[in-house]
């Protein structure tokens, strides 16, 4: 049993983490939101697995120093055979299950999948906003909407008009018919109905069904006289958040009326001075209907939360955990299993950390945070011989027992034979 390390081993696990972080990302980028969650973060952990174990074994097959030369002549074949299976495989499967944990909502409050977007068409909006920045806002806010978000668009002046039920976003053509109809939209002379744009909001929310989390998001310039206490019982008894958006208000009323609303339902109020800037407001409250994945900022009413902050740090400890188990299942030892696992998990335990207090919600930022977590995955683990001692997998001591064959393996995780010229399995 000796204290020892495979510099090369860690050269080689840092580019495999490097490698898999770069692929993770353009699975992360291209399909986050298109594909189920878990099973986006099952495969990037999952590949991010592979690409350290492959690396890791390339290392020791140039340079045997943890597993011994009598590895390398004998079992390395089964070896290449146990690598997609042990991590690929294996790390996905846990990938998703922790993912699919993480994703509980605590409490039993459901998660916000539809959104109301309930924009003020009156009269006075072509002063406030004669390009029509809100509607292109709402219209970049729906192209960004994930694919199993849906949406519904009314518009309202003194009346209120259903532009579209709810939808489900589930292709672009999907957000396309969507984004047509607000394009169809003419400008109106009528006043500003708050009130009755609140009550016929509520309705079709009603006529949908009560199975989602819904959020409203209401925009206007104006005021009009609502009678608050009845307005917003339903959106309080059925916790619904009313955000809204106050474009250019030059009446204090307003403001205040508006402000009231989303105070009274849990929402936030926005006070925008200038259409150019209403697509960022739209975008982040889109972001902030409670977007949670294992690498992604958490966003919503559970940001802050201590439970979900103990779950990512546990996750991302039982994949290091599972990284490391998969690099002893693949060269055959034990010892080398218990080091890299004791290791994986104390780098899952840091990279959790990284992950929960770096992630800032902004991409570039965010992307380089996951690439430091990786690279720590892959280079703690690696260097953790260096604190528990490993034993080689030595040629007469090690493997999977044929049938008939007597002893056990002391380094293996069972025995094969000690007859030098059998072959392991």
């Amino acid at each position: 049993m000796q204290r020892k390390l495979n510099l090369l081993m860690l050269l080689f696990s840092l580019i495999g983490g490097a490698v898999g972080f770069a692929v993770g990302e353009v699975i992360l980028d291209n399909w986050g939101g298109d594909w189920p969650w878990i099973v986006v973060i099952g495969l990037y952990f999952g590949l991010l697995a592979l690409f350290i174990g492959l690396s890791c074994l390339i290392a020791e097959m140039i340079s045997p120093r943890l597993n011994g030369p009598s590895w390398k002549q004998r079992y390395m074949g089964t070896s290449w055979k146990l690598v997609v299976p042990a991590t690929l495989v294996m790390i996905f499967v846990l990938g998703l299950g922790l993912e699919f944990a993480y994703e509980i909502n605590a409490g039993g409050s459901k998660p916000v999948k539809d959104i109301a977007l309930v924009i003020d068409n009156s009269g006075s909006m072509q002063q406030t906003d004669p390009d029509n920045g809100r509607y292109a806002a709402a219209k970049n806010m729906i192209d960004r909407m994930d694919s199993d978000n849906r949406v519904a668009v009314m518009a309202f002046n003194h009346e209120t008009t259903l532009l579209q039920p709810f939808i489900k976003l589930k292709d672009q053509a999907a957000k396309d018919k969507v984004i047509r109809e607000i394009d169809v939209l003419d400008a109106t002379d009528g006043g500003t109905d708050i009130n009755l744009a609140l009550a016929d909001t509520m309705k079709h929310i009603k006529d949908q069904g009560e199975g989602r989390g819904t959020m409203v998001v209401l925009l206007s310039d104006g005021f009009s006289e609502v009678d608050l206490n009845t307005a917003l019982a339903p959106y309080k008894q059925k916790h619904i958040q009313v955000n809204t958006i106050g474009l250019s208000l030059v009446q204090a009323e307003g403001s205040r009326l508006l402000r009231e609303i989303a105070q009274g339902t849990g929402g936030q109020y926005y006070d925008v001075q200038n259409a150019n800037d209403l697509s960022v407001v739209f975008q982040k409250i889109y972001q902030d209907t409670g977007e949670r994945t294992l690498l992604t900022k958490r966003t919503g009413p559970l940001e802050d939360s201590i439970v979900y902050l103990i779950l990512r740090v546990a996750a991302l400890a039982l994949i290091g955990a599972g990284i490391g188990l998969a690099l002893g299942l693949i060269f055959d030892n034990r010892y080398l299993a218990r080091s890299f696992g004791v290791g994986g998990t104390v780098s899952g335990l840091l990279a959790g950390l990284m992950l929960e207090f770096g992630l800032t919600g902004e991409g570039w930022k965010d992307a380089m945070i996951r690439l430091l977590s990786c690279l720590v995955l892959a280079g703690v683990l690696a260097l953790f011989t260096l604190v528990i001692p490993v034993k080689e997998n030595g040629k007469l001591e090690s493997g999977l027992q044929r049938p008939g064959s007597a002893g056990r393996s002391q380094t293996g995780f069972a025995g094969r034979p000690k007859n030098n010229s059998s072959r392991g399995f």
